[in-house]
């Protein structure tokens, strides 16, 4: 049998030079890391892109026509809803129309760009008709107190205290409902 002495320990050689610590990985700069993020997501997106076309190149398909599509204008119009039966109720609807696709003003029952007031509107729809006008004026007169208090004095300051469209349109939408459930 052969004799199996142990063999004697070998040392590590000394070290002859002195080496110099690992330096410290500098953090990087937002450019760099953002650069990183954009080359990470674009080829995640080309391989999603590649897996894609690979999933349904099995799918015959046909050309579309636009002309078999696209029915509708390109531009919605806003149409007036169907009129009420009352003839207060329906000037005061008409006034709420004219407002929404002409424009709401204060300080003037028309402006420059042809935009009126709540009164202006009422006065346009009502086509000279002052007893209309009247009753109609009076409506709206009664739902802005029920919403806003006894202590409004008239249409044109409750119109002109407003720096925007939306409470007035709403207003003469809401006299409108009233005058219809007054049967006027």
């Amino acid at each position: 049998m052969p004799d199996t002495a142990p063999s004697p320990a070998i040392d590590p050689p000394a070290p002859t030079t002195r080496q110099a610590a690992p330096t410290p990985p500098t953090a990087l700069t937002l450019e760099e890391r953002l650069t990183l993020m954009n080359m990470e997501m674009t080829a995640r997106l080309n391989e999603a892109a590649v897996a894609y076309a690979v999933n349904t190149a099995h799918i015959p398909i046909e050309p579309v026509d636009l002309a078999d599509v696209v029915t509708v204008p390109l531009t919605p119009t806003l149409q007036p809803p169907a009129s009420y039966p009352t003839p207060v109720a329906a000037l005061l609807q008409r006034a709420h129309h004219r407002l929404l696709t002409s424009g709401w003003c204060s300080g003037a029952l028309v402006d420059e760009d042809g935009a009126r007031c709540m009164i202006g509107a009422i006065r346009a729809e009502a086509g000279g008709d002052s007893g209309l006008e009247a009753d109609a004026a009076s409506v709206l007169l009664d739902a802005i107190r029920r919403t806003f208090g006894k202590h409004v004095e008239s249409v044109p300051s409750f119109n002109d205290a407003h720096g925007s469209a939306r409470v007035p349109v709403r207003m003469l939408d809401q006299a409108a409902h009233l005058a219809d459930a007054r049967g006027l």
